[in-house]
């Protein structure tokens, strides 16, 4: 897709990566494909349980689409797609069982799908820059994580983030590990 065309939702010059990341709702027919090669990847496959074939793919993410509680994003670096990002809020999901969930309060689900940028440093910035995105919404005073519990490195990086554990729970896909990000502290840490 030409750079020209992109219609980013949020945009943000990380300086300690030195790159542009941005944040792009999902096309399902330009995605497609995309998403469809990362949820096969052996380093996704584990955590999402989504390894289908094309046309299971195609109905999953019309399905996902379609869902109003949430928002599905690609994220870029530097306009090159590497991540696929589910923002959503937490009192109409399934999560909502299990705390007291706020109606504004907002969760993050997400993948590094393309293996050359992993190992790289690139998920905390990304991170950081996906909860700036979602605490552009004034009313949002918390963003909520279930990692996969058995996702160590993925749990560190939203711990660096800001992050804090709160308790495991279980979820129909998962054993996950609840963690809260705190507006206030966020901002503290960060400072934008």
């Amino acid at each position: 897709m030409p750079v020209s065309t992109i219609n980013y939702s949020y945009e943000k010059f990380d300086s300690t990566i030195n790159k542009t990341i941005a944040f792009r709702p999902v096309v399902l027919e330009e995605d497609l494909h995309l998403i469809h090669n990362w949820m096969n990847q052996s380093h996704v496959i584990p955590f999402w349980n989504l390894a289908f074939d094309l046309e299971r793919m195609r109905q999953h993410l019309q399905t996902a689409l379609a869902d109003q509680h949430q928002t599905l994003y690609i994220g870029c670096l530097d306009n090159q797609p590497i991540s696929y990002w589910e923002s959503y809020w937490t009192i109409d999901d399934i999560v909502a069982r299990h705390y007291p969930a706020d109606t504004t309060d907002q969760g993050i689900h997400l993948l590094i799908g393309e293996p050359a940028f992993l190992g790289k440093g690139y998920a905390l910035p990304l991170l950081r820059a996906m909860t700036f995105f979602q605490l552009q919404n004034a009313a949002t005073q918390k963003i909520i994580a279930e990692p996969d519990i058995r996702n160590k490195k993925m749990i560190h990086v939203f711990e660096k983030c800001g992050f804090q554990f709160q308790k495991e729970i279980e979820l129909p896909d998962k054993r996950g590990a609840l963690m809260f990000c705190d507006r206030q502290l966020f901002m503290q840490r960060w400072k934008a």
